[in-house]
């Protein structure tokens, strides 16, 4: 797996004070995407064990409150792997620290992956940039959902937070 970033102490892409890893590889093209640049699953870096150190370096601190999967798309198919390793390493280590992930998939799409049962928080569906809102919370556009992806689980059907 490629990466771009990891930012850290972001406040941005979830709730509370985060690290989030900006991975490589997206087949959505959403046009008006705000990072492009992460489309190429071949650009940025390879996610190497220096990289998992940076990350975990970072939820080693007990005021970032988790981590977010974005990019490009965490569950662009070559990706898929080795996000669901990374999170479920993430799970058992860190029980406490929330996991989100920003994805062009639907909820429908992907609620069978493996990866979801990891996973505190789905931002789900393609950016639309007629749909873009600048006023909502942790999305894009105002068809994106926020997903309590626990909850949707327990459930048996899609549970959005506000």
């Amino acid at each position: 797996m490629q990466y771009h970033n990891i930012t850290t102490d972001d406040m941005l892409n979830g709730e509370g004070l985060r690290v989030v890893l900006w991975v490589a590889g997206c087949s959505h093209a959403c046009p008006g995407c705000h990072n492009p640049v992460t489309w190429n699953p071949d650009g940025g870096l390879n996610f190497d064990e220096e990289a998992k150190k940076e990350i975990f370096d970072q939820l080693d601190h007990s005021y970032i409150h988790g981590i977010t999967y974005s990019g490009g798309d965490p569950l662009y198919v070559g990706n898929r792997k080795e996000v669901t390793k990374l999170a479920r390493e993430i799970h058992e280590r860190y029980p406490q620290k929330t996991q989100w992930l920003y994805t062009g998939y639907t909820w429908d799409e992907i609620k069978g992956e493996q990866v979801i049962s990891f996973l505190d928080v789905v931002v789900d569906g393609r950016y639309e940039e007629s749909q873009r809102d600048t006023l909502i919370p942790w999305r894009g556009s105002r068809n994106q959902r926020v997903i309590d992806v626990q909850r949707s689980l327990k459930a048996g059907e899609t549970i959005c937070r506000e």
